[in-house]
Formats: structure tokens, sequence, C-alpha cells
């Protein structure tokens, strides 16, 4: 049984919130907030080149348009580069990581599976052009997701854990699937409620949350706002930003996606009287159990311009 709910938001900074990501900041707020929770809020900026300067701000914006204020401080990713090395240092040390010399075209002629050629005949000198892998040797299971039930191991994360897991790239940066565990662990994070989109991966972070010897938290998917289908709603299809003027609109919108039976908004004084009728009625059998929903083409609300 967990301690006291702690759960999160952590959005990239590579573009402005999108319909698809106010529900997914939507549903990880409700349900902290209807387990008497906290929500804090992580900016990952790991990946620099990516991230758009002054859109940590426009994100910030949005959630408070939305009533959707945070716990604690925003921890942002880039400002935690010593700690995530403190901790890679730590597992090289015990032999628990190794440096990695083999290309993407090594790893292609491999079959596209990395087969652990660096893990048996190690790299003695840390060149600079080397990525560090995590040596994983815990078996992929199957997990039960708080609102899409039992998820077994998908194929395309077997394909994943049959490698050990790059923890920093050969481009100095360091990798997703390290820096998210660490940043939950470091902020105490026992419940994660975040998009389907990120599903297949969970094995693979349970597996390595393991190999790391810390507690795995519960986890949450819930649907993805979709293009096409397997295309999730994103900036490179021309997502439109969310419109903060339209707050009670939007949350509206994001309660009856996700399968709640919603007042509409003329039925609200504000935005926070809604919150708070959503927290109330909040419940993670209600949600929708399917990993996407196709949104209108023709509606601004989650379009730029019509496609």
């Amino acid at each position: 049984m967990h301690n006291h709910y702690v759960g999160r938001f952590a959005p990239s900074p590579s573009g402005q919130l999108h319909f698809g990501s106010l529900v997914t900041a939507v549903a990880s707020y409700l349900d902290a907030k209807s387990h008497n929770g906290k929500w804090l809020l992580r900016m990952e900026d790991i990946d620099e080149p990516r991230c758009i300067k002054g859109v940590d701000k426009d994100i910030l914006t949005t959630l408070e348009a939305h009533g959707l204020y945070w716990d604690g401080d925003v921890i942002y990713q880039s400002q935690q580069h010593a700690r995530y090395q403190a901790v890679l240092d730590d597992l090289l040390t015990q032999q628990k990581a190794y440096f990695c010399t083999c290309t993407r075209k090594q790893i292609k002629a491999m079959g596209g599976v990395y087969n652990g050629h660096c893990r048996t005949e190690p790299v003695h000198s840390n060149t600079q052009d080397c990525a560090v892998r995590l040596k994983v040797d815990t078996q992929l299971e199957a997990f039960d997701d708080v609102l899409m039930g039992k998820v077994m191991p998908s194929n395309s994360s077997s394909d994943l854990i049959a490698e050990d897991v790059v923890l920093k790239r050969r481009d100095g940066l360091f990798s997703y699937n390290l820096v998210v565990i660490l940043d939950d662990v470091f902020q105490k994070v026992n419940h994660v409620i975040r998009g389907c989109d990120l599903i297949d991966v969970t094995p693979l972070q349970r597996a390595v949350y393991h190999t790391l010897g810390y507690s795995t938290p519960e986890y949450g998917h819930v649907p993805v706002a979709a293009v096409a289908p397997g295309r999730k709603l994103s900036k490179q299809n021309r997502a439109a930003p969310v419109k903060n003027e339209s707050a009670l609109d939007n949350l509206v919108r994001v309660m009856h996606f996700l399968g709640f039976s919603f007042p509409n908004a003329s039925e609200f004084g504000d935005i926070d009287s809604a919150l708070k009728t959503a927290i109330s009625m909040w419940n993670r059998k209600k949600v929708v159990k399917t990993p996407e929903i196709i949104v209108p083409q023709h509606e601004s609300t989650y379009y730029s311009e019509p496609l």
C-alpha cells in the first residue's frame, strides 16, 4: 500500500499545450485531488534542442487559466544534470552500467536489437563517443493499470527489454527512461496518470525501477486524442494551442472525451466551481477504456487549420 498520494504532470516545453496534453493534465489533477493527494509539476526539458524558449511560461499560464494549480516548486530536468550524473557514476562504479560504443548502424546489423556486445566486451576507456547502458536482467511483467486494467507487455516493449537500456546517449544527453524514473523517485511520486502513448514503454520502465532497487508507482493511462489511427494529436500535425479564454468549455470537452456525463459550461459560474464538480465526479472506472479517440478534423479546438 502506498503512502500519501503524490501525482504529477510532466509536459515537454517543445510546444504549447494542446487538447491532448490538457486531457492528461486534467486527468492527473482530478485523480490526485479526488484522493486528497499532491499534484506536482515538472518540465521535461531534458532534450534541450527540442525545447522552445518561453514555452514553459505559456504552459504555466495555461494551467493556471484552467484552475490547475500545482503543489510545490516546478522542477526543470535541465537543472538536474548533476543529480543524474551522480546516479550514473554510482551505477558505473558498482558495475551495474557500462559504456557502449555501438552505433545505430551496428545495432541494425545485429537485427535491430542490441545484443549486449559492449557488456561482454567491455569498453575500457571513457571516450566521449560512448553511450552508457544499464544492465537489465529483470523480466518484463504485466501490470495492473488503474484505468485500463491488466496490461500485458507488447512486442514493441519486449524488443526494448531485450536490450540493456540506454541511460545516457552518445550525444551526451541523458535518456528519458532514466530521468523520468529518477525524477519520480526524487519527487516521491507514487501515482502516474499519463497518455496511452506511453503504455507500451511502462513494462520497460518498471523493469528499470526494479533494477535500480526502487518501488514502482501505480500507473494509469488515459486515451490519446488522435488525428488518425496511430497518429496522436501533436504540434507536428497542426494541433491547436489550448485557448485560455475558453477554459470552461475546454474542461467540459475533456470530461466528455474521458467518458463522463458532465454539465455544460453555462451551468458553472467559473472554472473553480467546474473543477470542484469534476473532482467529485471523478471515478477511474468511468474513464473510457480505449487507447485513442479520433477527434473531429473540422474542429478549431483541436486543429490550427482544417486538414
